[in-house]
């Protein structure tokens, strides 16, 4: 990716912020994780104000400066938002485009009416797969929902058997696959090329998200045994529509970006010379920003248009899909400002020293490590973006394909056994109607499945490639 790094930014702060031993530095990082836990837990306090609380906590805990925490702070969340703010933006863009227009109810109207009895889990881990890759993943939850719940009541399946594939698809794209904000900030973080971790990230995933939702998902309804809720069956988004976009033409729209991005990937490895003008040329049209702009445009006209929007409905929907995203952004941004001040608080570079004398690979240190701060944060791209800060050096001397391998295994840590302090978690149990306790035996299960399983295929592929 092309844009500034927090490293960048931060060039100043290429001494530590805090001249405070290995043991110092330990406590302060859990000291700081603690508050941010603690903040969003038992205080209920938005995950943003939490991050930000939670760095200044960690510097001061650190006995660094509070000018010079708060520099790290701001320099790191200003940092994080010029590298995926547009794209957060632009993905938010697309996804509302799919889901206003009725191309989301159409891809998943077509493929059930191709599937059913023991093919329904895979074709609800296509359609979450297909549906998540620009959407974020509580707008893919939001989008499937009633997708999930009325297939379960009309086709009288178990719910678990419908949802937990539809679940694995959704999480497996949102902690794997580029463009979701996790894997963007770790891949800018790391200097990973995208169109190589794109490439990678799909290998892995298959075989992740078959073994987490089909084949899993029948342990899980045995385990649960639940008919879906009747008060979360809601209208179809997109009924009081008179037409809507074909199957093959919104199917082509939302794979346009990650085509292009693909592309790029492989015009880089067959030309592999900077100056040739068709590597150029791919550089422009691969870049994150222009394949997701470029399927911004063809949705408007191939989405929007073919649905029978006016300009002024077109114009509407963009509007409304930047309001909810101003939340993530600042939570994206203040992750990315806590990851700054882990570094410059000299974390990095304790991790690195203590991590020497382990005979631990680095792709398993980096999963251990987003492993602990998801289970202490509860957030994926928190824990994917503080976990890229902490091991970015040690992507220093890795080839291409180990950087890349390196965002994954950071990826595939991040997704670890989701539970009270996870927003995704009460998002699933609200809308299952599942006690915490059977949200336990399925969903967190099913995230932790995810979790081990991509990072033991992450460190197969090492030994392979």
């Amino acid at each position: 990716m092309t844009s500034l790094s927090a490293e960048t930014l931060a060039a100043d702060a290429v001494e530590p912020i805090t001249s405070a031993g290995h043991a110092q530095l330990g406590i302060a990082v859990l000291a700081g994780i603690a508050v941010i836990v603690l903040l969003i837990t038992k205080f209920k306090l938005h995950a943003f104000l939490a991050l930000t609380i939670g760095s200044l906590a960690l510097g001061a805990f650190a006995g660094a400066p509070l000018d010079k925490a708060i520099a790290s702070f701001t320099s790191g969340l200003g940092s994080t938002v010029a590298g995926v703010g547009v794209l957060i933006a632009l993905g938010a863009i697309l996804g509302k485009l799919l889901a206003d227009s009725g191309g989301a109810d159409q891809i998943v109207d077509t493929i059930l009416a191709k599937a059913g009895g023991r093919a329904m889990p895979w074709a609800m881990v296509l359609i979450a797969s297909v549906i998540g890759l620009p959407l974020f993943f509580e707008v893919g939850i939001v989008l499937l929902i009633p997708v999930v719940l009325m297939v379960a009541k009309r086709g009288n399946y178990s719910l678990m058997r419908i949802g937990i594939p539809a679940l694995a698809g959704l999480s497996v794209m949102h902690g794997l696959i580029p463009p979701h904000p996790g894997p963007l900030v770790a891949i800018d973080t790391v200097k990973a090329d995208l169109g190589v971790t794109l490439a990678l990230g799909v290998l892995v995933a298959i075989p992740t998200v078959i073994i987490a939702g089909p084949v899993f998902s029948r342990f899980a309804a045995r385990w649960v045994d639940v008919p879906a809720p009747e008060r979360m069956i809601p209208q179809r988004p997109s009924e009081d529509l008179e037409k809507r976009p074909g199957f093959g033409v919104t199917l082509a729209t939302v794979l346009l970006p990650v085509v292009l991005m693909l592309v790029k990937a492989l015009v880089d490895i067959v030309v592999d010379d900077a100056e040739a003008p068709v590597q150029r040329v791919f550089d422009v049209i691969g870049s994150p920003l222009i394949a997701l702009l470029a399927a911004v445009i063809v949705g408007i006209f191939t989405l929007g248009r073919a649905a029978g929007f006016t300009k002024e409905r077109i114009s509407s929907t963009v509007e409304k899909s930047l309001a909810p995203i101003a939340g993530v952004l600042l939570i994206v941004g203040a992750g990315g400002g806590f990851k700054q001040t882990l570094i410059d608080s000299g974390v990095g570079q304790m991790v690195l020293d203590v991590s020497k004398d382990w005979s631990i690979p680095a792709l398993l240190l980096a999963w251990l490590i987003a492993v602990v701060i998801r289970l202490a944060t509860g957030s994926a791209t928190v824990a994917t973006i503080s976990a890229a800060g902490l091991v970015a050096p040690l992507a220093a001397d890795m080839s291409s394909t180990h950087a890349a391998l390196l965002v994954l295994a950071i990826g595939a840590g991040s997704l670890f056994f989701s539970h009270v302090n996870d927003a995704g978690f009460w998002l699933v149990k609200e809308y299952f109607g599942l006690s915490v306790g059977q949200t336990v035996k399925t969903w967190s299960v099913m995230e932790t499945i995810i979790s081990v399983v991509a990072g033991a295929l992450v460190l197969l592929l090492s030994l392979i490639i």
